[in-house]
């Protein structure tokens, strides 16, 4: 159900750059990104399971604030991440 540790360390190089840049806002949206996606997947089939509803909706409204604080500083940079990650977020 999680994110395993090979596809971290596959998202952490993809968008951070290196192994290292583990803490910038791209990296964090990308791991956001598919934790959602895989939680998302979970409640399709566990339709009662509102505790992890609830984590989901925390978890998708850190990842608004994280893409507004990239929209802020680089719009180029944002347009790109949610063109690559397939996000649709109205600003």
């Amino acid at each position: 159900m999680s994110v395993t540790k090979d596809q971290k360390s596959v998202l952490i190089k993809e968008f951070g750059g290196s192994d290292k840049n583990t803490g910038s806002a791209s990296v964090q949206i990308a791991l956001l990104t598919a934790r959602i996606n895989d939680l998302t997947e979970h409640l399709k089939s566990h339709k009662k399971d509102f505790h992890s509803r609830r984590g989901l909706l925390v978890m998708v409204s850190k990842r608004a604030k994280l893409l507004k604080y990239i929209n802020a500083n680089d719009v180029e940079g944002y347009r790109a991440l949610s063109a690559k990650l397939n996000i649709r977020q109205k600003l």
